[in-house]
């Protein structure tokens, strides 16, 4: 099945009356932004619609200016009897948690729709709705919308844009389509200015002080024909701080300058690590997907499980095998 089917996905939708929205584990303003907006344009179509997370860790505070975010509940199990599960923004099977194990006995059945725009993933639904060449997942449903005819107003076009501006580091980069989206929804009269300060420059002072603990901790290393920023996020400072300020840790390693790749390792429990991956010349995805993570060319994320060291030599030879595949394919 082709994985840009927009009418597999608009006729799933609209055949369906009740249909449960999934977004991912540790959610960012794009997932948030993707389960709002469609929970908020199917209820204007008439469905019974139930939103959710499997994890019981607190959604950060900041993404709950995006409208009807405070109506996404956090679940251990998958809610029962629904005519369609939509998972929007979810890279892979895996980033949906809790639900995981259910949800890849559902897809047996027809009844799981995919809504992405991570070039890694697979596909992993009855339907697959998967666009790359989107910024974000939200700029995905709005051509969804769209073809449902549904009616954007100032609270759908809220959360578009959430997803909009924050997977694009503030118009930093993406397609000059983009700006024409951004357009779009900024016609509905949004405080675009308030949305920027309430996802990406809202920190308490706590998180400002543990951004500079871990910054200290800044390290160089030498992986073969590269040169890696990385920063390492203990798991006191991961729970005990917003996950917008942990996840805004990566942005000071994006692109810094003498290095080709950022990195970010996030414990999340013991020994258990949320890896961010950022470069302007290394295919994050195709190193990702080494161990069984995904993501974007640019930026992309894995599990990584074991001590710093070893994850961190683990990354090193997985580059060095990613820079001989891409030498064999020269």
């Amino acid at each position: 099945m082709r994985r840009t089917d927009y009418q597999s996905a608009a006729d799933a939708l609209i055949e369906a009356s009740s249909i449960c929205i999934i977004t991912h584990l540790r959610p960012d303003a794009d997932a948030i932004g993707s389960a709002a907006a469609l929970n908020l344009a199917l209820r204007q179509r008439g469905k019974q619609t139930r939103t959710v997370i499997g994890q019981e860790h607190p959604i950060s505070n900041n993404l709950f200016t995006i409208p009807a975010a405070d109506e996404i509940e956090l679940v251990n199990t998958l809610p029962k009897g629904y005519d369609l599960y939509v998972t929007v923004d979810c890279g892979s099977i895996d980033r949906t948690g809790a639900l995981m194990r259910e949800l890849e006995k559902m897809a047996g059945t027809g009844r799981v729709l995919c809504i992405d725009h991570h070039a890694s993933n697979r596909g992993f639904g009855s339907i697959n709705l998967i666009d790359p060449e989107c910024e974000s997942t939200t700029v995905v449903l709005l051509d969804v919308l769209d073809m449902l005819s549904v009616q954007i107003d100032r609270g759908i076009a809220h959360c578009l844009y959430a997803g909009l501006v924050t997977d694009t580091g503030s118009f930093r980069w993406g397609r000059p389509a983009m700006h024409d989206i951004a357009a779009r929804l900024m016609f509905y009269g949004l405080d675009t200015k308030q949305i920027a300060v309430d996802l990406m420059d809202s920190n308490t002072a706590d998180d400002v002080q543990m951004v500079g603990r871990v910054l200290s901790g800044l390290r160089i290393i030498e992986a073969g024909e590269h040169r890696l920023g990385t920063l390492i996020v203990p798991v006191e400072e991961v729970q005990s701080h917003s996950d917008s300020a942990v996840e805004s840790m990566v942005d000071f390693v994006r692109a810094l300058k003498g290095t080709d790749m950022g990195v970010v390792f996030k414990e999340q429990r013991a020994g258990v690590w949320a890896v961010s991956l950022r470069s302007s010349t290394v295919n994050c995805a195709q190193v990702a997907l080494m161990f069984d993570g995904g993501g974007h060319i640019p930026a992309a994320g894995y599990t990584a499980l074991g001590k710093p060291e070893e994850i961190i030599a683990h990354l090193v030879d997985a580059l060095a095998a990613y820079d001989e595949e891409n030498a064999v394919g020269e």
